[in-house]
């Protein structure tokens, strides 16, 4: 795959995340992925959206009950045929790009070594170590994958020398530089605008330097940090002097990493506890019990034809036993026999969440291997998120309660049973955003059946309409859904999954103007947007005053000194800014612009641009202080300014009616529209006037686009930890340790889950509260009159013991005794309310979130709402 033919209308927001080369690179291999249970079907979708040059499913299998409740590309219909056939079609059309085919038969050597990556999901051991063997003597790269409930193991090995080009995806780190000593070592002293970010071993470019030159093309230099300004290089004692300027750039390293076959990488692992990669580093032990208990499952599996029956206690004492001979054969001691019996408890399971995150880690194993971008996993992982059993006072799973039931959710019922199924087709969900993560989280929710029963129920709402570049990441739409919305499509898709689905689509904002249509229980404060850094206010070109009060250089530092351009027509930037500012200025007034560069040019011929020439009264702004103060003097110059083209304006078009501006609302992603062009070209002009480095059109969009740089492998892990924090919230879990927040890095392997921390709490007049406390009050009861101000004060005192000081609803202030609200005290709340914000409370409203403060709360710790019920 060439540059030239990376489309990046579709690839734009994954490019950001694998660069153009990366891309290349993975046009040109080929992938087998074995296996295609929910798991495989996982991997394989996030492959083909990652867009490498072909994906071949391999099974021999056909569709079994199980396999619904977390493949979903098949249907009761498919039921007892070819699993691989029955995905093909729906995996096809994905990406247009990838060629998709089936296999059926076996793996045999002559298959496989057409392959640069395989893949094996769910397979015995015996066919692992057989494929391993052939794939590292003959440099595939060859990755594991297995799920068993709610546990799952992941293997790579990309043989003996696999060079990594980038081994974390970072910016470059780069600094600006104040000094440079004739010196051995010389010492680079960065400005002291903020430290340097480089570490010792790092390799840097230096660019832009003035006098000591020779560094400019010396190449890649090693350095050794001194301290947060500085760093040594090379020996620059018989270099020319520096002067001043210059920029150091982190220069990435390739790095050559070294992989032990299976058949070895299995028995080392746990001698050599650093080849097995931890997900939650509260679990050490565990993991590697489950390294070996994974092993006694292929053992037991291939004694008995079968997997442990669930919630058989039986076959987990059976699996006890053979882990612990396994462990004799290890030399390891420290067995955590219960993980091995919840293992075989749950091995019998499919569950979609699990899958999602380990197909989502394999898949970006395959990128890697494809790409040479970002550091593999060396080379077991193991995860399990077991807390998501019923806790002990829920009582004990029994056999029956997870035995199958001919139904498409039985790979979830192995592991909690039909009541707890039932319970998830019960619960109403409401999802905002079906974009990238809301498609993952639909495809999960449809799998488990979350809302797929009577009186159960799915809301999506999302505003925006399908654009060409969600399909790299928004797997449940296709090209022929673009412009339709994303909420109809993704409910179409789900119900194509499971038809069982009562899932409704929305095209609303949720804010206070639609609290009617999702009743909102609370009064929410607005938040105002996030303030984004504004490319810095503009410095004249002015050079006349070099110093600044103090006497020392202005330009100097971080601060470049500007020069003027000269306008040739010749130079295609300046071309590309008169064709997107002419077209612009066109589209605003409706008048039909020209692309005929040609002819642009030769009217252009004619013109004389004028010298710039600075004025002499511009004052450089020096101190912040100054600069405010500029700031303020230009705004009252631009109001006049503004007041007067509106008057202009205004006489023209009384002149002309057919005269009339066109706002035009900026899109990135219209690569016709000169949007992006008109930025490009003008910010590289900006760069031109201050010498600094140019950016091409790609980084351009992703900076005035403020795109946030996305893969699917990485959301489709997300939704799977998402949905596994579900099964708890819907089993009601009440124990903080059987919850997981989750930070995970892709690139370089790096996971860290964490039990949540525990809500801060504060005493109040003897008593504890913590931020999720509050004080539930009813207005109303029937047949009575509703509270008043008076009433509720007693009502807090008499049943909190607590003397309220103070009452605040949004920005308003309801009742303060530090005022005189006497007049208050006999007034209803909801009159409170309207009195002291002048508005009416809708009548879809059901409840106030009031704000207190107490006299017993002299410090003003309390982060307590009272929730006043109206209906």
């Amino acid at each position: 795959m060439a540059q030239a033919d990376i489309d990046e209308g579709l690839y734009s927001r994954q490019l950001y995340v694998i660069d153009h080369d990366a891309m290349r690179r993975m046009g040109k291999a080929d992938v087998l992925i074995a296996g295609m249970r929910g798991l495989g079907v996982e991997i394989a979708k996030n492959v083909i959206l990652a867009g490498v040059r072909s994906v071949t499913i391999q099974d021999e299998g056909v569709v079994e009950w199980r396999d619904l409740s977390s493949q979903f590309y098949l249907k009761e219909a498919d039921l007892g045929q070819n699993r691989a056939l029955c995905s093909e079609k729906q995996l096809s059309s994905l990406n247009v790009y990838v060629r998709v085919s089936a296999w059926t038969k076996k793996l045999d050597e002559d298959f496989l070594s057409k392959f640069q990556v395989v893949v094996l999901t769910n397979s015995p051991l015996e066919e692992q170590l057989r494929v391993g063997a052939f794939c590292h003597s003959n440099n595939i790269k060859f990755i594991v994958a297995d799920t068993r409930g709610l546990c799952g193991q992941l293997f790579c090995d990309f043989g003996e020398s696999f060079e990594v080009r980038d081994t974390n995806g970072e910016t470059p780190v780069s600094a600006m530089i104040a000094h440079i000593s004739k010196d051995n070592p010389g010492i680079v002293t960065c400005t002291d605008e903020e430290s340097h970010e480089f570490t010792d071993g790092m390799f840097v470019n230096f660019s832009e330097i003035q006098g000591m030159t020779e560094l400019n093309s010396y190449g890649p230099i090693e350095i050794k940090v001194r301290d947060i300004y500085s760093f040594s290089i090379c020996d620059t004692s018989n270099f020319s002097e520096y002067v001043k300027g210059g920029v150091a750039t982190e220069v990435k390293q390739t790095e050559i990493l070294s992989f032990k076959p299976l058949n070895v990488a299995l028995d080392e692992a746990i001698r050599d506890p650093e080849l097995v990669e931890m997900t939650d580093y509260g679990k050490t032990q565990r993991h590697l019990s489950l390294h070996l208990a994974f092993q006694a499952l292929h053992r037991f599996t291939q004694k008995y034809s079968r997997a442990p029956h669930p919630r058989s206690q039986a076959d987990a004492e059976v699996l006890v036993t053979i882990t612990k001979e396994l462990c004799t054969d290890a030399k390891f001691d420290e067995l955590d026999e219960d993980a091995v019996r919840q293992l075989s408890l749950v091995a019998s399971g499919d569950l979609a969440p699990v899958n999602a995150f380990i197909g989502g880690l394999a898949a970006q194993e395959v990128v890697k291997a494809c790409s040479g971008k970002f550091t593999p996993l060396r080379q077991w992982l193991y995860f399990d998120a077991l807390e998501c059993l019923p806790q002990e006072n829920d009582g004990v799973l029994s056999e029956d309660a997870c035995a199958p039931r001919d139904s498409r959710y039985d790979g979830q019922i192995a592991v909690f049973g039909s009541a707890f199924q039932d319970k998830l087709k019960k619960q109403s969900y409401f999802l905002v955003g079906a974009g990238a993560i809301g498609c993952e989280l639909l495809k999960n929710f449809a799998l488990i059946g979350l809302g797929a029963g009577e009186g159960g129920n799915i809301t999506v709402t999302d505003m925006d309409s399908i654009e060409r570049s969600n399909l790299n990441r928004q797997f449940l739409f296709h090209s022929k859904d673009i412009g339709r919305l994303k909420s109809e499509v993704a409910a179409e898709s789900v119900k194509e999954m499971n038809p069982y689905m009562n899932i409704t689509a929305h095209q609303n904002r949720v804010c206070p103007e639609t609290e009617e249509v999702y009743v909102l229980y609370s009064h929410l404060p607005k938040r105002s947007a996030p303030k984004g850094k504004t490319n810095l206010s503009s410095i004249q070109s002015n050079q006349t005053r070099q110093v600044t009060s103090s006497g020392l250089p202005f330009w100097m530092g971080a601060k470049r000194c500007p020069h003027p351009l000269t306008f040739d027509t010749n130079n295609t930037t300046h071309m590309d800014f008169i064709v997107a500012a002419g077209n612009l200025y066109g589209q605003i007034y409706g008048i039909t612009g020209s692309r005929n560069r040609a002819d642009i040019q030769s009217n252009l011929q004619g013109v004389k641009v004028p010298e710039f020439t600075p004025k002499s009264s511009v004052k450089i702004a020096v101190t912040d202080q100054e600069l405010k103060e500029e700031n303020e003097e230009r705004k009252e110059e631009d109001k006049v300014k503004l007041e007067m083209l509106k008057e202009k304006l205004s006489k023209l078009q009384l002149k002309d009616q057919s005269f009339r501006m066109h706002p035009q609302e900026f899109e990135k992603d219209d690569d016709s529209n000169f949007h992006m062009d008109y930025i490009v070209a003008a910010s590289n002009l900006r760069a031109e006037n201050y010498d600094i480095p140019t950016a091409d059109r790609h980084k351009s969009k992703l900076i005035a686009g403020r795109i946030i740089p996305a893969i699917a492998t990485t959301t489709a892990a997300i939704a799977g930890l998402m949905c596994l924090e579900l099964y708890k919230l819907v089993q009601g879990h009440q124990k903080l340790t059987s919850y997981r927040n989750a930070y995970i890095n892709l690139a370089t392997q790096y996971f860290v889950l964490s039990q949540p921390c525990v809500a801060p709490t504060f005493t109040v007049a003897g008593r504890r509260y913590s931020l999720w406390d509050d004080f539930l009050v009813q207005g109303r009861h029937e047949g009575q009159k509703e509270m008043t101000l008076e009433e509720l004060l007693k009502h807090i005192k008499e049943n909190h013991k607590l003397s309220i000081t103070g009452l605040y609803y949004g920005t308003a202030v309801l009742y303060s005794d530090l005022s005189d609200h006497t007049d208050r005290l006999k007034l209803s709340i909801t009159d409170l309310v309207r009195t002291a914000t002048k508005h009416e409370i809708p009548d879809h409203q059901q409840m106030l979130e009031i704000v207190p403060s107490f006299e017993e709360d002299e410090d003003f710790q309390t982060v307590l709402f009272i929730r006043y019920l109206l209906r």
